[in-house]
């Protein structure tokens, strides 16, 4: 009788012993699990957050940089300035960017005058080619876009156009879309009224708002008007 109580006994330690293991092998299999899980769950979020961190940067930099003096055509007659123009290109390291006045903006402040957006078309298509001064991009915009019809602004005082407007022409261009890519120049080129005329001592500023990236910010200040090209830095 002691002996089959005692087989007995090591049969139910045996039962026990692997019941044991296999409750040990779950706990195991749900710790995988779990950690698997965990990892998962780590790896989505540091990817979510390099990709916030990307895009932030993105738009935090601007996708344009001014790309050499900033220039204006002056009368020395009248002391005040007929033309701006703003020579930009893409920043380095920076994408493409769509110039057409449907995607972007400019936005216009100086001492007394404030506008939204003068942006009224870029030089762009077929019609168009490189311009390799701002008279040569006006004569091109007097004969293709209405808001200019007046003449040439930079020839004559009295061609202002009726609203304070700004054109964007190329000086280097890969082809002839509104994009300006890698290794092209454009020019931001903005001609005023005769009531928005800047003169000495005023400060303009100019916004160009794009899609992608944060506005490219252009401030200057009027210089004495003594020459009928002044050099704005």
């Amino acid at each position: 009788m002691n002996l089959i109580r005692k087989g007995h006994r090591k049969s139910h330690r045996g039962v026990i012993g692997v019941e044991s293991a296999i409750v040990m092998i779950a706990f195991v299999i749900v710790a995988a699990a779990l950690a698997f899980v965990v990892l998962n769950m780590g790896f989505s979020t540091t990817q979510k957050a390099k990709t916030t961190i990307v895009s932030s940067l993105s738009e935090a930099s601007s996708a344009l940089q001014v790309a050499g003096k900033v220039t204006a055509i002056g009368d020395i007659t009248l002391s005040n300035i007929r033309v701006v123009s703003i020579p930009i290109k893409v920043a380095s390291g920076g994408d493409s960017v769509n110039l057409q006045n449907t995607t972007a903006s400019i936005k216009y402040m100086s001492n007394s005058k404030e506008y939204d957006n003068i942006y009224s078309s870029a030089l762009s298509g077929s019609a168009f080619s490189t311009y390799s001064n701002v008279t040569q991009a006006f004569t091109a915009a007097n004969s293709n876009l209405a808001h200019f019809d007046n003449g040439n602004p930079v020839t004559s005082a009295s061609a202002a156009p009726d609203n304070t407007k700004a054109i964007i022409y190329w000086s280097v261009r890969t082809n002839t879309n509104a994009i300006l890519d890698q290794g092209e120049h454009a020019n931001v080129a903005i001609a005023y009224r005769i009531e928005d005329k800047p003169s000495a001592l005023d400060k303009i500023r100019v916004e160009v708002i794009v899609p992608t990236g944060a506005a490219l910010t252009v401030e200057r200040q009027i210089p004495s008007i003594t020459t009928s090209v002044v050099d704005l830095g």
